[in-house]
């Protein structure tokens, strides 16, 4: 959204990053608090990073239970349910576990724990098919599991958000987390496709209109040699093969899941199941991009 288009904008952190939201039309105070107060709820649902939250919670309760979700899960579970099948599982909202144990806990040790103790749970590592039950917004557990939606509860709050607008009589605005942002309006917004590399440069743009685009990236939280926060759930291996994603698609969770699941699918295979269209970097520097992508690559090689 040009300046010329935006008549008010809305600064803020929340879930461990950047907001931005532009609108057309004046974003009053009252919708402000609104906003702050969903995104707040959101978090003190799905955070792994608080101790009063719900997610953290499920994480300390021995024998597991039953745990009441709001309505908003609904949709949420079942992307991850959509994602689970389209990737064999790679992509897997019981990671938390592992993603603690390689230290991007909640107290961002970011060491990692010994190799025993990593083996000890890689024995006996929960999947979202077999550990959890789903009974409309309640989730039934039988141990300890811990759930993290990082590889889509930034796009779905994305989403919210952007409904907290909708309702709200906005029809023009960009809702930006970071690069994880949905657009609404008549004429597109131009976003610059950073180089995994180099995150001074670019290696593309995208013109999103009406849509979302989100992004991933092992550049973004990496803490160590190989380690960083895109984590293979049935291994908890990092991603290697590639360094980079961008998704678009009609809403931003949707993006925001693709995004990571093409570190470990292929985009004709999550076709199957999906419309989108991506850009995919891989650790050898070679860009792959849909063809009905709306944007370009400047080259076909970003630069390792």
């Amino acid at each position: 959204m040009s300046p010329a288009e935006t008549t008010s904008r809305f600064d803020f952190d929340a879930i461990g990053t950047q907001w931005q939201i532009e609108t057309e039309a004046r974003l009053d105070q009252e919708l402000r608090r609104h906003i702050l107060d969903r995104t707040e709820r959101f978090d003190a649902t799905y955070s792994r990073f608080r101790p009063d939250s719900l997610v953290s919670r499920i994480a300390s309760a021995p024998a597991g239970g039953r745990f009441a979700f709001p309505d908003d899960s609904l949709a949420l579970f079942d992307l991850y349910d959509r994602l689970y099948d389209a990737t064999d599982g790679a992509v897997d909202p019981l990671v938390g576990r592992d993603l603690e144990l390689l230290g991007y806990d909640a107290a961002y040790t970011l060491r990692p724990a010994p190799g025993a103790v990593r083996a000890e749970h890689a024995r006996d590592r929960p999947n979202w098919a077999a550990d959890v039950e789903r009974d409309g917004p309640c989730v039934l557990t039988r141990r300890p599991v811990v759930i993290d939606v990082g590889a889509v509860g930034k796009g779905y709050l994305v989403d919210l958000l952007s409904a907290v607008l909708d309702e709200a009589g906005h029809t023009g605005f960009v809702v930006d987390a970071s690069g994880d942002l949905l657009h609404r309006g008549p004429r597109a917004t131009r976003v610059g496709l950073e180089n995994p590399f180099d995150a001074r440069q670019v290696i593309g743009v995208a013109e999103v209109r009406d849509g979302a685009l989100c992004a991933s990236g092992v550049n973004r939280r990496s803490w160590g040699d190989g380690l960083h926060h895109v984590l293979d759930a049935r291994t908890a291996v990092p991603a290697e093969r590639v360094v980079a994603t961008w998704a678009v698609a009609e809403r931003a969770a949707l993006a925001d899941g693709l995004a990571t699941a093409l570190f470990f699918t292929g985009a004709d295979r999550l076709a199957q199941s999906f419309g989108f269209t991506c850009v995919r970097v891989r650790s050898d520097g070679r860009a792959e991009i849909s063809p009905d992508f709306p944007g370009e690559l400047f080259g076909r090689r970003a630069a390792p």
